[in-house]
């Protein structure tokens, strides 16, 4: 079984910055892509970033420039770092990876248990 564990959410002001943390553990083989999503409440979960094994990054446009997503493998970690944090940025933030648990089977997506990120004043 795998397991992706979030941390790093919380309240901040508008302007501000919060760093997400996302580590993937279990059986595991390897890690591919990895990504970080959003819901806010009444919407749809949404795209922020996704970074592949090799370090290829896209963003929404509504992030770029402001947020970062990076990767550690060696730690099967990823990154959110998030900058200039606006009202609208407020959401449950879900983390995404598709994990290879062995050499013969096909990757499996799973998903953390969101952590919740406010912007307020």
């Amino acid at each position: 079984q795998v397991q992706l564990v979030e941390s790093g959410g919380g309240l901040v002001q508008p302007g501000g910055s919060l760093r997400l943390s996302c580590a993937a553990s279990g059986s595991i083989f390897r890690v591919g892509a990895m990504a970080w999503y959003r819901q806010a409440p009444g919407k749809q979960r949404e795209l922020v970033a996704d970074i592949t094994r090799g370090g290829t990054t896209t963003y929404a446009d509504s992030v770029k420039g402001r947020f970062t997503i990076s990767r550690d493998n060696a730690k099967k970690t990823v990154y959110l770092q998030m900058n200039s944090l606006k009202p609208e940025d407020t959401a449950v933030y879900y983390c995404n990876a598709d994990v290879k648990e062995s050499p013969m089977r096909d990757a499996t997506g799973y998903w953390g248990q969101g952590t919740q990120v406010t912007v307020s004043s």
